[in-house]
């Protein structure tokens, strides 16, 4: 089956400076791909290029067969992008939210949806309540809600757990896990490896906005020299990145 997310040759440059540099990729239906690398790696330009929120300097992008620049709406109807930072509109309630995102894609069963996924993410209580009203985990659980409300056949994360409690982390995992099991393409992008090697089928690992490991954990723990069959991924990504150097 055609992979639902496909990047080729992706370049991303602002004025002389190359933030992503000749990344290629795909994510097939089913499967969970991290996206992993040090700060100023390019990770959120990448997002934020396959979300179509900023264009690329030149390459392809891919969303269910749709291009993203030359096919934007169409791209969009299939994808969802959660941020890493939610953005809210002041004067909507969490209902308001969900309404609206409704009506943006065309949700026929919106009010039931709706209703599930503030349930599920313990804001029912919170129906009628402003972002100003709510902590930061709570908008970023909102964000989470709006976000799967379309039944997305590509989903995005940028850091979805920053804010969450525990309880609320292990919920967005599963529901992560259990959108890719009903056959969406997902991609996670975190710093919190082990969130990365707990749910993820594949890792992408980028430095300096350039691809330089990608595999399952076992294929990259073999494509490092010298490191023990063991190393769980904050030890591959460091001796990768050469941020293990300074290690006693």
């Amino acid at each position: 089956m055609e992979a639902m997310i496909q990047v080729d040759h992706f370049i991303k440059a602002y004025g002389g400076r190359v933030a992503v540099d000749d990344l290629s990729f795909e994510v097939g239906p089913g499967e969970i791909l991290g996206l992993v690398g040090p700060n100023g790696a390019g990770k959120t330009t990448t997002l934020r290029c396959l979300a179509g929120i900023i264009p690329m300097t030149s390459g392809r992008i891919r969303i269910c067969g749709h291009d993203i620049e030359g096919d934007g709406v169409e791209a969009r109807r299939r994808l969802a992008f959660v941020p890493d930072e939610p953005h809210l509109f002041d004067h909507l309630t969490v209902w308001d939210h969900m309404t609206m995102f409704a009506r943006i894609f065309g949700v026929t069963t919106a009010d039931q949806r709706a209703t599930q996924l503030l349930e599920q993410n313990d804001l029912a209580e919170q129906h009628h309540a402003f972002p100003g009203e709510l902590s930061r985990g709570m908008k970023q659980k909102l964000i989470i809600s709006c976000a799967l409300l379309h039944e997305p056949e590509a989903l995005v994360f940028d850091e979805p757990l920053t804010g969450l409690d525990p309880g609320s982390m292990r919920r967005t995992k599963r529901t992560i896990v259990q959108t890719a099991q009903a056959g969406a393409s997902v991609i996670v992008s975190s710093h919190m490896l082990h969130l990365v090697e707990e749910i993820c089928d594949r890792v992408l690992v980028v430095q300096h906005g350039a691809k330089i490991l990608e595999g399952t954990l076992d294929e990259i723990r073999a494509s490092v020299p010298d490191i023990s069959g063991d190393a769980d991924l904050e030890e591959i990504f460091l001796r990768a990145t050469g941020q293990d150097e300074d290690e006693s």
